[in-house]
């Protein structure tokens, strides 16, 4: 169907969003910032000439919507292509498969994440609680209004910094630019805006709940690592230990020696140990890019205001 020419900006990036229906929501979230930003800067260069146009004279240098949503697509799938890791062997036996996620990228970059995260959680933690309450305290006063406005739009900084995190470590699609706003509304507009907008609340539930979600995945990765390293070392020493071998030190439970018998069995379960721990970051890492992708994206519809 031939959609009639974009009569103002508005248009322009509706006809965007629908010719990018079906797309992964932060691309579209990208793909209307970045129009958006480019009609408003010919427009302000053409003063004094109407948005239809100003629309019609850059419609041969920057495309129709649908030219604009095809060569998304087409960025969007290159710069996929080049920035994904590579693709570990296929795997054929069960055994290949369970110890193959050694050769995993993903699997190491989510367990660094799992560490990572308790430092992030912190962080954001302690600006979400800060700014809330000082926006409480200084609802009274003057400032309290710019205050909560300056504190709403760190939070959607920090959003940003957590999807690059995110992408960059987990291999979710997360936006590269902020959601645009209404460029022409007044300060009352704009916090009507805020307040309305799901996702100003979602990115601070979000923060707070990344400090209870950071320590879960920090205690997890270092007490799996910690165990599975701890039974592989202690089978390592009772194996020396058997053969004549001094190491300085014994291998028991509450001052008891342990049997070298069981030296074979502590290998197994640390190296056991150790891959289901890499086989969790893995899942939990899936896991935390969508919950992650649920609360700081902007569903397609709502891209811009």
């Amino acid at each position: 169907m031939i959609r009639p020419a974009p009569r103002s900006i508005d248009q322009y990036l509706e006809q965007l969003r629908e010719a990018l229906r079906g797309e992964d929501p932060a691309l579209v979230q990208d793909a209307l910032y970045d129009a958006e930003e480019y009609l408003r800067a010919e427009l302000a260069t053409h003063a004094g000439r109407s948005e239809a146009d100003v629309l019609e004279l850059i419609a041969s240098t920057y495309g129709a919507p649908d030219e604009v949503a095809d060569a998304y697509r087409t960025t969007e799938a290159t710069v996929r292509a080049a920035l994904a890791p590579p693709a570990p062997p296929t795997r054929r036996t069960p055994f290949g498969r369970f110890f193959g996620v050694y050769a995993d990228s993903r699997a190491w970059t989510a367990l660094f994440y799992m560490v990572l995260a308790l430092v992030t959680g912190i962080f954001y933690f302690t600006v979400t609680v800060t700014g809330l309450s000082m926006s409480a305290g200084l609802a009274i006063l003057i400032v309290g209004v710019p205050f909560f406005l300056m504190f709403v739009g760190f939070t959607r900084l920090l959003s940003l910094v957590e999807g690059r995190l995110v992408e960059a470590l987990l291999g979710v699609r997360m936006p590269r630019r902020p959601v645009r706003r209404t460029a022409d509304a007044g300060v009352l507009e704009r916090i009507k805006e805020m307040l309305v907008d799901r996702r100003t609340w979602t990115t601070m539930l979000y923060l707070l709940l990344m400090l209870p979600l950071g320590v879960a995945y920090f205690v997890g990765a270092v007490v799996g690592l910690s165990l599975g390293f701890g039974f592989v070392v202690g089978g390592l020493v009772l194996i020396l230990q058997a053969v004549g071998v001094d190491v300085g030190q014994n291998v028991g439970i509450d001052g008891e020696p342990i049997s070298a018998l069981w030296a074979p069995l502590m290998l197994v379960g640390g190296v056991v140990l150790t891959t289901l721990l890499m086989h969790a970051a893995k899942w939990i890492g899936q896991g935390h890019g969508w919950f992650a992708k649920t609360l700081l994206v902007a569903p397609a519809r709502e891209a811009t205001a």
